[in-house]
């Protein structure tokens, strides 16, 4: 089951580290940013930023916890 999450955890941060795109790409930052669904270019950046950090940390945190429970 934790592997699972971590699974997730992994997939949905390498998606958000897309979304963070440069301003000058024309990517998912581009798209985004004219269809307006993440609302402000600044609060969108800000929520993305909270939301990157919690899942960096969780996913280390869960790397951690399955690492441990491979030495027992």
């Amino acid at each position: 089951m934790l592997k699972l999450i971590w699974f997730i955890v992994s997939i949905v941060l390498i998606v958000f580290i897309f979304l963070r795109l440069p301003q000058e790409n024309s990517g998912l930052s581009s798209f985004a940013n004219k269809s307006n669904i993440l609302g402000s270019p600044t609060n969108a950046q800000k929520a993305l930023n909270y939301i990157t950090i919690i899942l960096i940390m969780s996913y280390f945190l869960i790397a951690f916890l399955l690492n441990q429970k491979k030495d027992i």
